[in-house]
């Protein structure tokens, strides 16, 4: 008797219960293979050792930030999600160069930045600080297939620069260029309601135009020289070149790489840029014969090992009863709870009031790296800011790469400012943003009617028009955070409402400007601001602790696993297989178009009022 075949929905429900099933032994796989590599990582000596003689190999990865962007360690451990594996910590490339260069066993460095993805001139400028250091006592070797402008202001630091024969040196200048939808906007027939304080509060003109504004032009051109004028002479300087050189090799690139043939390497050799133009291979071999190894081979560290390794025995990390609290707020100001990455107004103020119960703490930093946000969260954190002054704990701010509006609302009234010479801060303004879709819904056929008890129980429709007596109550609104503002600066800075008022107006200022208004203390860095605390404390002895949003136990334990996946992953070639998602450059890239458009969609004052600086990250 023939067996009868099953039909064909049977058949097809078969072959997807196979598909199924074959998806779950995999997927059970992997996380064993996960589990395992990790518990292997956990009880294995993963620890790169430091060798007798040999180099620190410095390779900062991605964008340099003071804090890394949260991602979910549960997704980081099955996805490998390079999110946080696309940043460096600024504070661990300090601690590595200012250990290393009293190590003994270190004697190089070799610093390549092919890595390096960007980040501000204020946190350039505070690496290259150490990197003076470091080669006040050893030699630096810098090497690169190319360099952007980012990269050489680091390597410029080196005590000889190594380039590819088809590698380059591209320095561009500063710009900030913006899209600008008014048009759009008034195409897709939606009302953007603008309320700011300050002519030059620039957050909102992509909105309001179609091209900067004159003040706005003006001001940006003043803080873009600033900048230039910086980078141009610290690398004229480090490089013994004449006065405008660098300005000069930009403007006039296009011509000088037509006469060297369109060979951009040789001609950054001839500018002076460069030192030696050669291949990986000649360049490998130079650093065999230079740098201390064995069996023919230069030895070197790569900096996470380098700190790990030099962390373990290092006694600032060790139990004192004299504590500087180092506090990092990076990011947009947002009300309530929020993730590293951003700054909650309830998180960072949660942060400061565990430090005023701990009786170790004798002197806060605050590391700020802010363009701001909610007008609402700032002033929670600055509340909890002044509730641990009055404690007797001084508070010190560290202005990073910006510390502008929001970002400068916290730093105002605290006991000392420092900021880089690049810093952008400033920004003392407010705006508030509401879109109405009443026009663009009617073109569509729809229509918005009904009643209400008041004048204004609509006031928050945006299928309306804004009346006049809403309008009139966030100009209100804006108007009366703006005078605040003065008034807490003028407190903070021991001057006065009208002097303040001339600085303000939203207005942006580098490091070197805010110094000649007053909005700071002095110049310097992380490291003078500890220093600046523990004077005020009066401290000799004391230990730095880092304080951030405490992890749950399973956060903690997913973070550390993935770290031990991580490390494995890559010691078998695997790293670069799991990532995943957009190009973070690409991402970076879309986030600089429609910035203006994201920023209406993420903020959340519960007033909908802003110290907000979009685009003062340049």
């Amino acid at each position: 008797m023939t067996e009868k075949k099953p039909g064909l929905f049977r058949r097809a429900l078969r072959v997807l219960g196979n598909v199924f099933s074959a998806i779950r032994n995999i997927f059970s796989f992997l996380i064993f293979a996960v589990f395992i590599l990790a518990i292997g990582g956990m009880f294995g000596d993963n620890l790169q050792p430091i060798p007798e003689q040999g180099a620190l190999y410095l390779a900062p990865q991605g964008f340099l930030v003071d804090q890394k962007t949260y991602t979910d360690p549960f997704n980081q451990i099955l996805f490998q999600d390079d999110q946080q594996s696309s940043e460096t910590l600024v504070r661990d490339v300090i601690e590595a160069l200012d250990t290393a260069r009293y190590d003994e066993r270190i004697t190089h460095l070799l610093l390549d930045t092919g890595y390096l993805a960007g980040g501000s001139l204020s946190k350039l400028e505070e690496i290259g600080s150490a990197l003076k250091r470091f080669s006040a006592e050893k030699t630096i070797i810098a090497v690169g297939d190319n360099f952007t402008q980012s990269q050489y202001f680091l390597a410029a630091h080196a005590d000889e620069i190594m380039l590819n024969p088809l590698g380059g040196v591209m320095i561009t200048g500063f710009g900030a260029y913006r899209s600008y939808f008014k048009e759009a906007l008034d195409k897709m027939k939606i009302t953007v309601n603008i309320f700011r304080a300050g002519q030059y509060k620039s957050a909102v003109e992509p909105l309001m135009g179609n091209s900067m504004s004159p003040q706005v032009r003006e001001e940006t051109r003043l803080l873009l020289d600033d900048l230039w004028q910086f980078y141009g002479t610290e690398v004229e300087g480090l490089r013994l070149l004449d006065a405008g050189a660098i300005n000069d090799y930009a403007n006039n690139f296009h011509l000088t790489l037509v006469a060297n043939g369109g060979d951009s390497a040789a001609l950054a050799k001839e500018a002076g840029l460069v030192d030696v133009v050669a291949t990986r291979t000649e360049i490998n071999d130079y650093l065999n014969d230079t740098i201390p190894g064995s069996e023919g081979e230069f030895d070197s560290i790569d900096m996470d090992s380098y700190l790990a390794n030099t962390r373990l025995s290092d006694n600032q990390y060790s139990d004192k009863e004299s504590q500087i609290a180092i506090v990092v707020a990076s990011g947009t100001i947002m009300d309530g709870q929020q993730p590293e990455g951003s700054i909650g107004g309830d998180t960072l103020a949660g942060i400061f009031s565990e430090l005023r119960e701990d009786e170790n703490v004798k002197a806060v930093v605050l590391r700020i790296d802010s363009g701001g946000g909610s007008a609402f969260a700032s002033e929670i954190i600055r509340d909890s800011i002044n509730a641990t002054r009055n404690k007797g704990i001084p508070v010190v701010v560290s202005m990073s790469g910006v510390a502008a509006s929001g970002g400068y609302w916290i730093a105002a009234e605290t006991d000392r400012v420092l900021a880089m010479s690049t810093t952008i801060t400033g920004s003392i303004g407010v705006w508030g943003v509401i879109p109405t879709i009443g026009q663009s819904l009617a073109k569509l056929g729809v229509y918005s009617d009904g009643v209400g008890t008041t004048d204004i129980s609509a006031m928050m429709q945006i299928d309306r028009p804004l009346s006049t007596q809403t309008k009139a109550i966030f100009q209100a609104g804006v108007d009366n955070i703006y005078t605040r503002f003065i008034d807490l600066v003028a407190k903070g800075r021991d001057s006065t409402p009208d002097e303040v008022h001339e600085i303000a107006q939203g207005r942006v200022w580098t490091g070197n400007q805010a110094l000649a208004n007053g909005l700071i203390d002095e110049l310097g860095d992380l490291k003078d601001a500890i220093e600046v605390a523990a004077e005020l404390a009066d401290l000799d002895d004391y230990q730095i602790n880092y304080r951030r949003k405490q992890m749950s136990p399973v956060e903690a334990l997913l973070t550390e696993i993935n770290s031990n996946v991580t490390a494995s992953l890559h010691r078998l070639g695997l790293g670069s297989k799991f990532k995943t998602g957009i190009p973070h450059s690409i991402q970076r890239y879309a986030k600089k178009i429609f910035g203006p458009l994201i920023m209406i969609d993420n903020l959340n004052d519960p007033r909908g009022l802003y110290l907000y600086c979009d685009d003062c990250p340049l």
